[in-house]
């Protein structure tokens, strides 16, 4: 069993930046796959991000050149960096773990474990 607890939501103008943290349980987080989405009122879960075990990331779309997920194994805990935050990117949050990688990081069904989530609202 992994758990998983977020942090670092909360009120930013348009513009501003955040950080989100995730922080895992387990002794075996190095070898995770670790992903964020986010989910708007009225919209589907979203793929935001993903770490692979080894460090390589992938970014969705609408985030790219905004977000930067990077993780610290020898605290269990991988980050989403925010920048230059939209309006459009106010959701709920969701750290997401994935034990045993088969491919298909951007897709939620493929995540063993998912965190509470955070809010994050920005405002015009």
């Amino acid at each position: 069993q992994v758990q998983l607890v977020e942090s670092g939501g909360g009120l930013v103008q348009a513009g501003g930046s955040l950080r989100l943290s995730c922080v895992a349980s387990g002794r075996t987080f190095s070898t995770y796959t670790m992903g964020w989405f986010r989910q708007a009122p009225g919209k589907e879960r979203e793929f935001v991000a993903a770490i692979r075990s080894g460090s390589t990331t992938y970014h969705g779309d609408s985030v790219k050149g905004r977000f930067t997920v990077s993780r610290d194994n020898a605290k269990n805990t991988v980050y989403l960096q925010m920048n230059s935050l939209k309006p459009e990117d106010t959701a709920v949050y969701y750290c997401a773990a994935d034990t045993f990688y088969t491919g298909h990081y951007y897709s939620k069904d493929k995540y063993d474990y998912w965190g509470q989530g955070t809010q994050v609202t920005v405002s015009t």
